[in-house]
């Protein structure tokens, strides 16, 4: 095996997903230990012949070590926060001291890390203190550690940056902690990832600590300021108040932004500390033109606006095994439609629910069941989606998650939300062909099935109290799907005489 064979861990996260393409641009062969490959399938550089997914647990000595085989280097890129919520440190200690054992017995040369920048000493928040036990256990084995210490990553689809979004888009007056004036030195994740790859080349900076942050240093207040400007909004109202903790904060960050208070609880908190790069040893190693703090918003509304998000915070969602259906009591509501439309057609109106889209019919008991989770501790509506029309094994969906996928033929959701049991929606395409069409003015049927397994006597109290809903909520969105698949197959139809 060559020695260019680089390992990533957190290939379907947000840095991991975009540091796998562009480590193949810089000529490197690329392993990438997932827990399922199905959640890479979609990725454009999935089918790269120079890539290779290895299945395992990063908590299996020998899953890893299986997946070091003839690597040189190794990226640990896993964040456990939000797998376990109040558990994530010890895990973290666990995983990394796990991976330092697994690089030495692999004969792995290197270990990089994406760590957190802040200051050093007594007086850090628990996040960063986990971050550094984490730095701790990575060095504990043979393999040589690089640390890249960073503060708010900019980007589209990044945690920060959709925290600092939704805050200053929502929100024309804030009352805000004290930590409103902290400064932080946020860096452009493309310039992240420059030295995530570069650091591969650059021999002065094996079994270094190194931190790294844009041209600018500011309080979170101007960055918010800069934020709206861009926006195109005005000038947003931030009053600074002493009472606010950081449960409170994280509190308010989960019911208006899309992240959940068990993550923005860890990020509320290490926002006390002042994120500033102590030296610019990185940059003089590895030079590049740096991004301010409003080129990189610029940059990653841009990307928003033309729906070319390449990876999100949400991507790297835990994906459940299948619950148990058989073991108990299990409600279904099946309901099935003919539509005059072929099945590619419907497909991708099945396929457009969630996020801008919506979900066909009912949207304002969408809303309220949003609003309803948000309040209970979930993700609610404000997650969306990462792309407006494709969706891929692993995707977030609102507060749906795509636990199976099977183009033209099937999608099927696992619910999310705050829910006293197990919930799952089912869309399945069966095509009638030609003959049958002609003869019942439909090309495929559309069948829709939810199903919920309920927990305990609360779990039966809520099917019955939404069970009346359903007629609304499900046949509205049957025919708002066949609409959309009518249309599109039209469409369809039109633009193929102009093609030819």
């Amino acid at each position: 095996m060559s020695q260019s064979t680089i390992l990533v861990t957190g290939a379907t996260g947000y840095i991991g997903g975009r540091l796998v393409p562009w480590l193949l641009e810089a000529g490197y062969d690329v392993r990438c230990l997932v827990r399922d490959k199905r959640k890479l399938a979609a990725r454009p550089w999935a089918g790269d012949p120079r890539v290779m997914a290895v299945e395992g647990d990063a908590m299996n000595e020998g899953d890893v070590m299986r997946a070091m085989e003839g690597c040189s280097a190794a990226y640990y890129l896993i964040h456990s926060m939000m797998v376990v919520g109040d558990e994530y440190r010890e895990r973290d200690r666990k995983l990394a001291t796990a991976f330092a054992t697994a690089a030495g017995k692999a004969g792995v040369e290197r270990i990089l890390y994406l760590g957190g920048l802040g200051e050093t000493g007594e007086g850090l928040s628990e996040h960063l203190e986990s971050r550094r036990e984490t730095e701790e256990a990575l060095a504990s084995g043979p393999a040589r550690l690089t640390v890249l210490r960073a503060a708010m990553i900019i980007g589209s689809g990044s945690a920060s940056f959709e925290i600092l979004r939704y805050l200053v888009e929502r929100l024309p007056i804030m009352i805000t902690p004290r930590w409103v004036q902290t400064e932080a030195q946020p860096i452009g994740v493309r310039n992240v990832l420059h030295y995530l790859v570069t650091c591969l080349t650059t021999p002065e900076t094996t079994g270094r600590t190194l931190d790294i942050g844009g041209p600018d240093v500011f309080g979170y207040e101007q960055i918010m300021q800069i934020m709206a400007e861009e926006l195109r909004i005005p000038k947003r109202i931030i009053i600074p108040v002493p009472v606010l903790t950081p449960k409170l904060s994280s509190l308010w960050i989960h019911l208006i932004t899309p992240l959940s208070a068990k993550i923005a609880r860890p990020l509320a908190e290490g926002l006390k500390n002042r994120v500033v790069a102590r030296n610019n040893d990185a940059a003089v190693l590895m030079p590049q033109e740096l991004q301010t703090v409003r080129e990189s918003i610029r940059t990653a509304l841009g990307r928003m606006q033309d729906h070319d998000i390449e990876t999100s915070w949400s991507d790297a969602g835990v994906m459940p095994g299948d619950p148990d259906w058989a073991g108990g009591k299990v409600f279904v509501d099946e309901r099935s439609i003919a539509i005059a439309a072929p099945a590619d057609s419907v497909y991708r109106a099945v396929c457009r629910i969630g996020g801008g889209q919506g979900y066909y019919s009912a949207s304002w008991l969408w809303k309220l069941r949003g609003w309803m989770d948000r309040l209970a501790g979930g993700p609610g509506l404000r997650r969306g989606r990462r792309d407006p029309i494709h969706v891929s094994y692993g995707d977030a969906l609102d507060f749906w998650r795509v636990r199976g996928v099977e183009p033209g033929r099937s999608l099927s959701l696992r619910a999310e939300m705050k829910l006293p049991g197990e919930a799952r929606l089912d869309f399945a395409i069966a095509s009638r062909g030609e003959h049958a069409a002609r003869d019942a003015g439909a090309a495929c049927e559309l069948t829709q099935t939810a199903r919920f397994m309920p927990r305990g006597l609360f779990g039966l109290v809520y099917w019955y109290a939404v069970q009346p809903f359903h007629g609304i909520v499900f046949r509205g969105m049957m025919r708002g799907i066949e609409r959309a698949a009518i249309a599109d197959a039209l469409s369809k139809r039109q633009e193929a005489p102009q093609a030819q």
